[in-house]
């Protein structure tokens, strides 16, 4: 039984995550929890509203949500009407990064998805803030869609790693479902100024090929120090579907989340981008 956690604001870019979330997993039995959660708007008028006021004020905002939501639901029962399926709906009033996070845990969530940005962000950035929050804070593997992306079948996954650290068990096994599941190749690349693999290098990557065994797995070396230009590259030259990485201590995926944006380290994606949290959950 899979558990996926959809974040909406009800924008178009949420919408075609949950379509690419209902196809990924259309074989799958899913329980799949559709979340709204709300602050911002009730917030504004706090500071000079009576507490009456203000109560009343997110009573409506809650009770909009949770109509919104079940409108929502009937839309995905009627482009995907799958008796896999069981959908529910959430509203609550609070942050979002702090509603996935106790969601999470409540239901020992397998995977969260969620558009790249939401309805607000600047079209120019490639992630919206709650996007990167959610990926920085959560520690379950999030799913990235991008607003225009429509092909719902990876092929074609890019894993880099640098055999560093070990990874979760469990995280490796939503991979390499995805991938058995679409008869997936998966490219694992390592880029490093050392032609030879460390002992404990070693046994990670003999990990992951245990970990992929019922996948077909490619390993690739590049020579060099920049691992931004080396994914982009292999992006580029190759039918990549979906980029898959880790986000760990002191891992190449933290510096670039602890920028302001992505933008600022040159990392170009424009495809479904799953990150792994090998973090204490």
């Amino acid at each position: 039984m899979r558990k996926i956690l959809i974040p909406t604001d009800f924008s178009e870019n949420s919408m075609n995550a949950v379509k690419y979330a209902t196809e990924l997993f259309k074989y799958e039995r899913s329980e799949i929890y559709l979340l709204h959660a709300f602050s911002d708007s009730v917030y504004e008028d706090k500071a000079r509203l009576a507490d009456a006021v203000f109560e009343e004020l997110q009573q409506k905002a809650l009770q909009k949500a949770k109509d919104d939501l079940e409108e929502m639901r009937k839309q995905i029962l009627s482009f995907s009407p799958n008796p896999k399926h069981n959908l529910h709906t959430i509203a609550e009033f609070g942050l979002l990064v702090d509603s996935v996070n106790d969601w999470v845990e409540k239901e020992n969530i397998d995977a969260v998805v969620m558009g790249t940005k939401g309805e607000t962000a600047d079209k120019k950035i490639t992630f919206g803030s709650n996007t990167l929050q959610v990926i920085k804070y959560v520690k379950c593997p999030v799913l990235a869609i991008p607003a225009v992306y429509g092909d719902v079948h990876p092929k074609n996954l890019l894993f880099p790693t640098d055999y560093q650290l070990p990874y979760k068990r469990r995280e490796l096994k939503l991979v390499s479902s995805i991938a058995k599941c679409f008869v997936s190749k998966m490219d694992l690349l390592y880029v490093s100024k050392f032609p030879s693999l460390s002992l404990r290098q070693q046994d990670n990557k003999k990990f992951l090929e245990a970990s992929f065994c019922d996948n077909q797995i490619n390993f690739h070396q590049v020579s060099g120090t920049n691992v931004t230009k080396a994914i982009n590259s292999f992006i580029i030259e190759n039918p990549i579907d979906m980029l898959v990485m880790v986000n760990t201590r002191h891992s190449y995926l933290e510096k670039i989340l602890y920028q302001s944006t992505i933008e600022k380290i040159g990392l170009k994606i424009d495809i479904p981008f799953l990150v792994l949290q090998n973090l204490p959950r």
